[in-house]
């Protein structure tokens, strides 16, 4: 086994389209790949430790908080794998993904170190023995990970997902911009989840079910529009799973008001995106000028980032 003394690996972020909160109880839910943010590793040789320099931490690996436990797997399983324990390394991690906004960080920066490891001791790395290895960090991170994160933060390609079941790859066909606004606040999806379970325990039972039922039905929808390069539609039916989970109490101030915006400058739809309460928002236009409208008036509106993603180059 050789190095070649410098390491490089990449992931990208991850945006639920549609299917929030309605993923838990069984209906399908659609993500993509995110490629306007990207988490990058640069993995290179050290003396006498191996170190780490990340937006969170600068120092020891073996001093790291616990907060940053899963990284701490991610590089001890990595380096198990490879035969590789008692190397001294140096890791930077440069992140565009902003943590605990939905948008897959941990599981991107997983895969980034990952590969860059592999790259660093020159050793092919299969996409299977990638997500084995990011599926341990993605325990810690999250429990009991259905494996999505993993999925879309290191590859290309849209799937479609019904809990308990096999990821669909789609067939991305669309003639339109993603636009994110960062609300800048965490997302709190414990809490949101949560909260729907508790409407199913009580008065607003029947309409909880025929809420999460709707959303499934919107996604399936929306799984067609995508597939077929009906932006439009697809628009609308983002709109109505945000009027939905306002409904269901998972939106926010914040929220509301950059989704506002957007449906106020062009956008096709809008709506939040992930957990809910806090995080981000998406918003779909028909063309780039619209889209760096849309995305302008956001941070007017108080989004502390914006990211523009060009859907047309996936197809």
């Amino acid at each position: 086994m050789t190095t070649t003394n410098h390491g490089l690996g990449e992931a990208n972020g991850k945006i639920i389209l549609l299917g929030e909160h309605s993923v838990v109880y069984g209906k399908p839910s659609i993500a993509i790949p995110f490629p306007a943010a990207k988490i990058k590793a640069t993995v290179l040789p050290s003396s006498d430790a191996t170190r780490i320099d990340c937006d969170f931490y600068h120092g020891l690996l073996d001093d790291m908080p616990e907060l940053l436990e899963s990284l701490k797997e991610t590089i001890r399983v990595t380096l198990n794998y490879l035969g590789k324990d008692d190397t001294f390394l140096h890791i930077t991690i440069e992140s565009q993904i902003p943590a605990e906004r939905g948008m897959g960080s941990s599981a991107a920066v997983s895969v980034a170190t990952t590969r860059a490891l592999y790259d660093y001791f020159d050793i092919d790395l299969s996409h299977e023995q990638l997500l084995k290895i990011v599926d341990v960090s993605e325990k810690i991170a999250h429990g009991n990970p259905s494996g999505l994160d993993a999925l879309m933060t290191s590859s290309s390609t849209p799937y479609y997902y019904i809990k308990g079941e096999p990821f669909e790859a789609l067939n991305l066909n669309l003639n339109a911009y993603l636009i994110v606004g960062d609300t800048g606040q965490t997302g709190q999806t414990k809490d949101a989840v949560a909260s729907i379970a508790e409407k199913l325990t009580n008065l607003q039972k029947d309409q909880t079910k025929a809420h999460i039922s709707s959303l499934g039905t919107l996604a399936n929808e929306g799984r067609h529009f995508l597939e077929n390069n009906e932006p439009l539609k697809l628009g609308i039916t983002m709109s109505k799973v945000h009027t939905i989970l306002q409904e269901l109490g998972v939106s926010s101030p914040e929220l509301n008001l950059l989704v506002d915006t957007a449906m106020a400058n062009e956008a096709l739809g809008a709506k939040l995106t992930g957990g809910g309460r806090g995080g981000c928002m998406i918003a779909l236009a028909g063309n780039k000028n619209d889209a760096k409208k849309i995305a302008k008036a956001l941070e007017i509106s108080g989004a502390k980032q914006t990211w523009l993603y060009d859907m047309r180059r996936s197809n």
